[in-house]
């Protein structure tokens, strides 16, 4: 799914980068370019971040408990 069509970003897109590291919004403007032009997409970009960035959190424990 696009997020950010002004600059093609998807939600892949930003799901890799909080896999590779990136911890904030302007972060991850900087790296995808989400957000840069008209910043409609901030909102939904924020949100897939933290999801992504709550789930690579999780303990190990946890996840094996639910498999």
């Amino acid at each position: 799914m696009y997020v950010c069509i002004c600059n093609g970003v998807t939600e892949r897109d930003i799901l890799q980068a909080a896999e590779a590291g990136c911890r904030s919004v302007p972060e991850l403007t900087m790296r995808t370019g989400a957000g840069a032009n008209c910043g409609s997409c901030l909102d939904m970009a924020a949100e897939l971040l933290d999801r992504a960035r709550s789930y690579r959190d999780l303990p190990l424990q946890i996840l094996q408990q639910a498999a």
